[in-house]
């Protein structure tokens, strides 16, 4: 990325220490309220659990709100959380553009906000996430490495979500030398209104009508999608076609073990809390976002605005590497394993 000056890798971003023992003397006056887009989705009680048990540790409260997949009611959530007495937030936006009220509203307060996972592009907000680009490089090359050639279709994340255009550009990094080339025809590329999975399924269903069932390989921007995109084919007989993911969804994990997905790119969910509960608790206790350890100045987003940024290292997760995830407890062994057949990976036998 043409402004990071280094990526910061995993959980070592020396936060998991960077609230010091002084906190518990400040625990009273901290609370951190965090507001979700639409903790329906599996991966969001894993990145809660991991905020909480930092926060527990400080003593430091913990509220929450669930957007449900609604702006406005995630605008009016945010204004509840504050009133509820929140020195400090934590905002996954469901529409990034919509929530800058919201964020306009907190800074007025002298509040600060942590923007998780996904942009919120205002230089007074922290930006904490993956390397999105990077995710999408990973999802390219592996899907490349099996499927150099052929028919390609981009089932990409919902269009109000930044990240979606940060992955798709990380894939066409990766690709658009075979495009230009004709190696790689793009024969579908859509959208998946708010990541669900039955909307990836439709896309991927009027795609296969539209070319006859022509289609080689499938970028899917995250797991949810993938599995819509496996539904697809499967009903075509088309099981085992290459197929991106990411988040480590434990389904998906599960269909990479059988062959049905080739790649999940893992983002530990657990770091990227524990990191972001230590942030804001730093700053509720008046750190300015220059002091926050391993930040780097992002400024990719649509708008170029400069943001304090923290950006982990995502992990492909392959049929030849789940012991990886499996190792990490991430997930169990029986559930990546259930149902394998006799291509069983290495981490089944």
């Amino acid at each position: 990325m043409k402004s990071l000056t280094r990526i910061i890798a995993g959980a070592a971003v020396g936060l998991a220490m960077g609230v010091t023992a002084s906190a518990t003397a400040f625990a009273q006056e901290i609370i951190v309220g965090v507001s979700w887009a639409n903790f329906q989705e599996e991966r969001w009680k894993t990145d809660e659990a991991a905020m909480k048990s930092v926060l527990d540790k400080l003593g430091v409260k913990y509220i929450s709100a669930d957007a449900q997949s609604s702006s406005e009611k995630q605008l009016a959530d945010i204004e509840s959380l504050i009133t509820r007495g929140a020195t400090a937030l934590i905002v996954i936006a469901w529409d990034s553009e919509a929530i800058l009220p919201a964020v306009a509203r907190a800074s007025a307060e002298g509040i600060p906000v942590v923007g998780y996972d996904r942009l919120i592009e205002d230089p007074g907000v922290f930006y904490l996430t993956f390397d999105n680009v990077e995710v999408g490089r990973i999802q390219a090359r592996e899907i490349f490495k099996v499927q150099p050639k052929g028919n390609y279709v981009f089932i990409k994340g919902a269009a109000t979500d930044p990240n979606a255009d940060f992955l798709h550009a990380g894939q066409l990094e990766v690709l658009q030398a075979a495009i230009d080339s004709g190696d790689i025809k793009i024969v579908g590329d859509q959208y998946t209104d708010a990541w669900l999975p039955e909307n990836a399924q439709k896309n991927m269903e009027q795609i296969l009508t539209a070319t006859n069932n022509k289609v080689d390989a499938v970028v899917a921007s995250n797991d949810g999608t993938a599995g819509g995109v496996v539904a697809a084919l499967s009903a075509q007989g088309l099981e085992g076609l290459p197929v991106s993911g990411q988040d480590g969804d434990h389904a998906a994990l599960n269909r990479v073990a059988r062959g049905l997905q080739t790649v999940s790119v893992w983002k530990d969910a657990r770091a990227l809390g524990r990191a972001a509960a230590n942030i804001a608790v730093q700053l509720a206790k008046g750190a300015s976002l220059d002091d926050i350890e391993g930040s780097v100045i992002f400024s990719d987003g649509p708008k170029g605005a400069n943001m304090h940024s923290i950006l982990l290292k995502p992990v492909p997760i392959r049929h030849d590497n789940l012991d990886v995830v499996i190792d990490a407890k991430w997930v169990s062994r029986e559930v990546v394993c259930q149902g394998v057949g006799a291509n069983a990976p290495a981490a089944c036998k």
